[in-house]
């Protein structure tokens, strides 16, 4: 008996690996079928994800070339590389993005490679035969300390973060490199030019070639936000004197009720994107509408307006389920 019911404990186990097995490529489709769907949906959603994918691999195809060349190359030889990875960290979707953190790193190496040479210098004049390495050590403890504390301070934080973490980032590599390399300045020289040639790239590229601005999209969500409150005030008056019942609509109370929560969730949760927008476009050039010095500022305050109305307006909805409805006379 046990040996039957272990051959039948083995034939279950079997059967079930079979049909797992059997149904594998059906489950494989239909997974790849969900990713195609996806993928179609969100260009389709918002077309200008598939321009901005395809403006990243230009990007990275054009500073590619001065590696393959071969004068190019012998320019500059392995610090090329710095170009390709400036490319992919600094594009971003919106072209504020993109401005923002490509002269925040621009600057912030130029700036570190400066003091990183000025350290070794510095370094130099306590060592014998070379810079010394307490006084490089001191000095880098310095430079990463004060400037990770500077992250902190919030106008620092809201739009020299980036450059900030840059600056550390670089001066300790030029620092701790210059103890080993005798020609630091040559290195420094030729890391920011590789550096400048994938910023100017990156920022071309966005601003000419389909750009997305940020400005635009802050405009966008603040004239949305207004809208959707605006609907909800017309929209609450039929809904709080059951003029929907009365005309034959009685369904639609709850799935408009629904949809008013949801609009008011939405605006409620759009401060840190209004926030980012009006960061990014403070960097934008003059387009559109928008000109020089625009008043980007006044959005956030719009916008804080909003999301306060619709903190008041989230107490009306409240009277919809309420059973001390005012009946139409």
């Amino acid at each position: 008996m046990e040996i039957d019911s272990t051959n039948h404990e083995n034939a279950g186990i079997f059967t079930r690996w079979w049909s797992q097995l059997k149904g594998f490529p059906r489950k494989l489709k239909d997974k790849a079928r969900n990713i195609a769907k996806n993928t179609k949906k969100i260009g389709k959603d918002d077309p200008r994800k598939i321009w901005h994918a395809a403006k990243v691999g230009l990007a990275l195809t054009l500073v590619s070339f001065f590696y393959y060349n071969g004068p190019l190359y012998h320019s500059f030889e392995q610090p090329v590389m710095w170009a390709v990875l400036t490319v992919v960290v600094v594009f971003e979707f919106t072209a504020g993005a993109t401005i923002s953190k490509s002269i925040n790193r621009g600057t912030a190496t130029a700036l570190a490679g400066v003091f990183g040479v000025g350290a070794k210098y510095l370094a130099g004049l306590f060592g014998n035969e070379g810079p010394d390495p307490i006084v490089l050590g001191v000095l880098v403890f310095i430079v990463g300390a004060v400037g990770t504390y500077t992250r902190f301070y919030p106008q620092i934080k809201r739009r020299y973060d980036y450059g900030t973490m840059i600056f550390v980032l670089t001066f300790s590599l030029v620092a701790v490199s210059s103890y080993r390399s005798e020609d630091i300045f040559t290195v420094a020289c030729e890391r920011l030019g590789t550096i400048l040639i994938g910023v100017t790239t990156v920022m071309t590229i966005s601003m000419v070639i389909r750009p997305v601005w940020a400005g635009d999209d802050l405009h966008k969500l603040v004239c949305t936000n207004l809208e959707k409150l605006a609907t909800f005030l017309d929209g609450f008056g039929s809904e709080y004197f059951h003029i929907s019942e009365i005309e034959g609509n009685g369904e639609g109370t709850k799935s408009n009720e629904k949809g008013f929560l949801e609009a008011f969730i939405s605006v409620i949760g759009s401060k840190a994107t209004e926030e980012s927008l009006a960061n990014f476009a403070c960097w934008e050039p003059p387009h559109g509408s928008f000109r020089i010095s625009h008043p980007w500022k006044q959005y956030l305050k719009i916008g804080s307006l909003a999301r306060e109305c619709a903190c008041h307006l989230v107490g009306l909805t409240g009277r919809l389920n309420s059973e001390s409805k005012v009946n139409i006379s």
